[in-house]
């Protein structure tokens, strides 16, 4: 079959159209024909070699990598006990584990059936693709702030993936959502559903506290503004990060790093994403569509900045 990987870490140059053989589907397990597969900045992280320094349980050594973090296509294997709305013919969405040569940028992935839940109705598989991994990270972020309806949540980033669905699954939680945004980026984050968006950058903290003196309720730092980001919150608050972040408890500001491993076969939540996508709650971004042999395309997108939905590749 065909996947994209690498083997050895380096730049863009190193991603290549790869022949591997086959894997087929266990127990607990199915298997997909891959019609899409998003890249993500994580992938460029993977590439480089800096996700196998700072986390090499996580990222082992391998004679050939597959990165690719979730997937949309067909099942066209199932193994003993996979639960029955998973048959075959199914079209699906599932989050893919980057490791080894186990990621899910190739013809064929095996995934474990929790990880795994019916494509949203009416989205075709390109868009479908790009709808787990960041709204389950976003959908975490929230659960780890734990704010009452009525509560006003800050979000950073909020033009990203993760920051996008943070602000839709905020507002579906009856929170008001401050959020932050460069120029180009006002009208959409405002599309997303934000109630005040405000300009990013070092003085959102301080506006942030303009609109609510005591500070908000809790912030989800998408953006990775870190230990400075604090400021917007209110004394004990909570704060969630996504890159492994903790901060200064000053004021008894409490920070949750949030790992998305933790929970990729949490089946309940992977199905309540799938049902807000499918009833417009999250709205899902394709930054392009890219064959195989253009990864390195990709890449450059991501690395580049400023990308606004997912480039995904498509089989």
């Amino acid at each position: 079959m065909k996947a994209v990987g690498f083997t050895e870490f380096g730049g863009r140059e190193v991603m290549r159209v790869l022949e591997l053989p086959e894997p087929h589907a266990g127990s607990g397990q199915v298997r997909i024909k891959v019609a899409a597969a998003p890249v993500h900045p994580a992938d460029v992280n993977i590439r480089t070699g800096l996700s196998a320094r700072y986390s090499p349980e996580t990222n082992p050594p391998s004679e050939v990598y597959v990165v690719g973090w979730e997937v949309a296509g067909t099942i066209d294997e199932v193994g003993h006990g996979v639960r029955p709305e998973l048959p075959i013919g199914a079209e699906v969405i599932a989050v893919t584990e980057p490791k080894l040569d186990l990621g899910g940028q190739a013809q064929y992935v095996v995934v474990p059936a929790e990880s795994v839940v019916l494509a949203p109705k009416g989205v075709d598989l390109t868009a479908a693709s790009t709808l787990l991994m960041a709204a389950l990270t976003a959908q975490m972020g929230a659960d780890a702030l734990a704010l009452s309806p009525g509560a006003t949540v800050a979000v950073t980033g909020a033009a990203g993936g993760i920051g996008g669905y943070a602000i839709q699954l905020a507002k579906a939680a009856g929170l008001t959502v401050i959020a932050d945004a460069g120029e180009r980026d006002r009208d959409l984050v405002a599309s997303l559903g934000a109630d005040h968006v405000l300009p990013r950058g070092d003085g959102f903290p301080d506006r942030v506290r303009q609109l609510r003196p005591d500070g908000a309720d809790g912030v989800i730092d998408a953006g990775s503004v870190g230990e400075a980001v604090a400021a917007a919150v209110r004394d004990g608050g909570p704060v969630a990060t996504f890159k492994g972040f903790t901060g200064d408890t000053d004021r008894g500001v409490r920070w949750f790093p949030v790992f998305v491993f933790d929970r990729i076969r949490d089946t309940a939540a992977l199905t309540r994403l799938r049902d807000q996508a499918e009833s417009g709650v999250l709205t899902l971004r394709v930054a392009g569509t890219y064959p195989l042999e253009q990864v390195a395309e990709a890449h450059r997108l991501i690395e580049e900045g400023g990308v606004r939905g997912r480039p995904v590749l498509v089989f």
